[in-house]
């Protein structure tokens, strides 16, 4: 069967069709297709595709997914397998997520430039962003903790951001942004301290015990007090990047009785070679999702540390210690960077948050499948 698109050959980026054929992966080499003539195409032989065939393209990715010509999410294409020949015209394609839709922009508020932690004296930026409309609803939303707001979505940042203010509003645009994030400064130099959970050669005089029971015991209570949350396991999770997201998996294993989704990006598991985590043992073990993302360019361990882990996770989970649910990502051009953990964001958060079918293109061009590919990491914290 012969697919035939007609889009504007400015655009250099390779173009792909994925589908339930492929198990919608958008960049398969396979299904890559040539441009000649003035259009592209590729022939797929019909003894690989199903009588019914459902379809997309894109640029390499969901990030850089097909649009309509108003540049909004189009549905899944569909065709059957006797047509011989069928032609699509693609107007408008995504570019790392774009465009961004202002009405879909969370609302960005700050709890307090100075809110006090009592665990360890001293005091901190807390940010709460909110869905576009939570002030003209009356829902409650599930809630996911963030460490380092500083590199999360504000401009100035020495390192960049993950822009998540503009990831939630490509969420929020195909409804999948009713989620509240609240996200924590870190101590600048005390962000080394307060994300080690306890391990003094690496931090003297570590702090993360008391910083796990900040988010926990203070901080949550008081955001399910002020905000519309989802208090209850089910719905809240935590997360960071690199020392952040050590302390995440160090909060997740120590009160998994709060939190059922971990996002973890390139986690500094340099700190725990050996998986020596501390974690309690329940009569019920309780589900939970973890997200891993590592890139093949952070250093020469990052992604062998990864694969450890998980199957420390597994392992775990034959002893009855947990219920784990995992996901793992492996960008193979990824680096130690903010640039790389934005675009993983949306697609963690799909996941973890709204993910209830095997078809991701079902859900929402977000989710993208992902192999391991490579072994390669950083020690970088």
């Amino acid at each position: 069967m012969k697919f035939i698109l007609y889009t504007s050959p400015n655009d250099h980026r390779e173009i792909y069709i994925t589908g339930n054929f492929n198990h919608w992966n958008p960049r398969d080499e396979a299904f890559r297709l040539q441009f000649t003539e003035g259009y592209y195409s590729i022939e797929i032989d019909s003894r690989h595709l199903p009588e019914n065939i459902e379809y997309k393209y894109t640029r390499g990715g969901w990030e850089n997914v097909e649009l309509d010509r108003e540049g909004k999410f189009t549905t899944n294409r569909k065709a059957r397998k006797s047509s011989e020949t069928t032609e699509d015209t693609v107007e408008q394609w995504r570019l790392n997520w774009g465009p961004f839709k202002k009405e879909f922009f969370p609302v960005a508020e700050v709890i307090s430039e100075n809110f006090y932690i009592p665990q360890l004296d001293r005091h901190r930026k807390i940010w709460a962003l909110l869905p576009h409309d939570y002030y003209t609803t009356r829902k409650n939303y599930p809630v996911l903790y963030l460490q380092d707001a500083q590199n999360l979505f504000n401009e100035g940042s020495e390192y960049g951001n993950w822009e998540i203010d503009r990831k939630l509003s490509v969420l929020a645009e195909y409804g999948r942004g009713d989620l509240i994030v609240i996200a924590i400064d870190h101590g600048k130099e005390s962000r080394i301290r307060e994300y080690i959970f306890d391990n003094d050669h690496v931090a003297h005089g570590s702090e993360g015990k008391k910083y796990i029971r900040f988010i926990t015991d203070t901080l949550k209570p008081y955001v399910d007090a002020h905000f519309r949350t989802k208090k209850e396991r089910e719905h809240t999770g935590i997360g960071g990047s690199s020392l952040g997201g050590l302390i995440s998996i160090y909060s997740g294993f120590l009160y998994p009785e709060v939190y059922s989704k971990l996002l973890i990006f390139s986690p500094s598991l340099w700190v725990e070679p050996n998986n020596n985590f501390p974690m309690l043992s329940f009569r019920k073990p309780f589900k939970t999702r973890v997200y891993l993302y590592g890139g093949g360019r952070e250093g020469s361990k990052m992604v062998k540390r990864i694969q450890k882990f998980e199957k420390s996770l597994r392992k775990w989970e034959k002893k009855q210690l947990f219920d784990f649910e995992i996901r793992t990502s492996i960008n193979p051009e990824g680096t130690h960077t903010e640039f790389y953990w934005s675009q993983e964001f949306p697609r963690a958060i799909e996941w973890l948050y709204y993910d209830n079918t095997e078809n991701p293109a079902e859900v929402s061009p977000v989710l993208q499948s992902t192999e391991l590919l490579h072994n390669q990491n950083t020690d970088k914290v």
